[in-house]
């Protein structure tokens, strides 16, 4: 997460904390509506171990992400 807080300092031009603040208030967001076994590896992934998610945990939107990729 702290990746993503950098780069939201940088482009924005606000403080670190004030990054922080942003980004953690859009990823609770984000994990208040998705289901319960995705939202639980949010945090995992942003801190760039997968988070242990496998793209068919996501379904459909899974598959159709693996498509645009060119994985099949």
């Amino acid at each position: 997460m702290e990746k993503l807080v950098s780069m939201v300092s940088e482009k924005t031009g606000i403080s670190e904390d004030q990054a922080r603040q942003a980004v953690t208030m859009v990823v609770g967001f984000i994990k208040e509506r998705l289901p319960d076994p995705i939202a639980a590896k949010v945090d995992g992934l942003l801190e760039g171990d997968g988070g242990g998610l496998d793209v068919s945990d996501l379904g459909g939107v899974g598959n159709l992400a693996k498509g645009l990729f060119g994985k099949k």
